[in-house]
């Protein structure tokens, strides 16, 4: 398994800080709780871009901004086109 260097939340410095919690509060609610969380509630694919926490917040909230609830796809619809692009590409999740 690759190991990155990451720095936890509690450590990090205000940008880190700001970065997580201002992409948090875009997911949708049932994200909340990461499904592989580190040590510090934080999802290890959040937390392997600590080291740039701006590259974090850009990253994670244009997915935040793409799941909104005001956008004109469904929910359902969103969770079928991610189904069929990882199928597409070959992911596993």
């Amino acid at each position: 398994m690759t190991w990155i260097k990451t720095v936890p939340m509690d450590e990090g410095n205000e940008a880190l800080k700001q970065a997580i919690v201002g992409q948090q509060a875009l997911y949708p609610a049932e994200y909340a709780m990461p499904v592989h969380p580190t040590d510090d509630g934080t999802s290890g694919i959040v937390a392997s871009h600590s080291l740039i926490p701006g590259a974090l917040y850009h990253a994670f909230a244009t997915f935040g901004e793409l799941m909104s609830p005001a956008l004109p796809l469904t929910r359902a619809q969103h969770e079928m086109i991610t189904t069929m692009v990882s199928v597409t590409n070959r992911c596993r999740y």
